[in-house]
């Protein structure tokens, strides 16, 4: 019976890992220029990102940068200015792309800079420690909290993609019925006009005396 449940624990963390959604990302910011990062993401989702600034030519102190984050429809959801590291926290509220953009500050004169960023969305950037603490369960009970947020987390992703694939539904069906009246539009001017010139050439050759 142990051997079972210690089984399942496995078998639901190694299901749990897969579900979550951590991406590590190490990219390189121009000592002039910007660098944005974008990642769709359906509203009602907790993300967090740290990030860090790692000098390619080792200057000290470390060259410091400028940070923002946007929404879909442009609303600045977090910006810093004359940083080395930060924390991006917040919700969404719309589904859409966001976009994180990072800059140099202007009086960087040395070369390219590295950036160290951890991207967290949804259950991988719940704070579980303090749920744990909180509610004061752990071993199994914890395991089976994630797994229950995880299957939501899997759930409100069906439904997001379910409303995209209506909208894209919709708008392929209204894109095609409009190609298609466009399509019939343009064979009945090209009928008119075949019968105009029809019309014109036979005045004229009337008109010439040649039928």
């Amino acid at each position: 019976m142990e051997a079972g449940a210690n089984v399942l624990a496995v078998l639901m963390l190694i299901l749990l890992c897969a579900l979550q959604r951590s991406d590590g990302i190490w990219f390189g910011l121009p000592a002039s220029g910007t660098k944005c990062i974008s990642e769709e993401i359906h509203n009602n989702v907790v993300v967090l990102a740290d990030y860090a600034v790692i000098s390619d030519d080792h200057v000290h102190p470390t060259p410091t940068i400028s940070t923002k984050v946007t929404s879909p429809y442009g609303f600045t959801l977090y910006s810093k200015e004359n940083v080395t590291h930060g924390q991006i926290a917040f919700t969404t509220s719309e589904a859409g792309n966001y976009l994180a953009c990072f800059w140099v500050d202007g009086h960087h004169s040395g070369g390219d800079l590295s950036i160290n960023m951890e991207w967290k969305t949804g259950i991988a950037a719940k704070d579980w420690e303090s749920v744990a603490r909180k509610e004061k369960i752990e071993g199994v009970e914890l395991e089976l909290r994630k797994l229950e947020g995880a299957v939501e987390a899997i759930h409100e992703n069906l439904l997001y993609l379910r409303s995209r694939e209506a909208e894209m539904r919709i708008v392929s069906e209204t894109t095609n019925a409009r190609v298609a009246w466009y399509s019939i539009m343009s064979l009945g001017i090209c009928i008119l006009i075949s019968l105009a010139q029809i019309w014109y050439l036979k005045r004229y050759f009337q008109k010439k005396k040649l039928i």
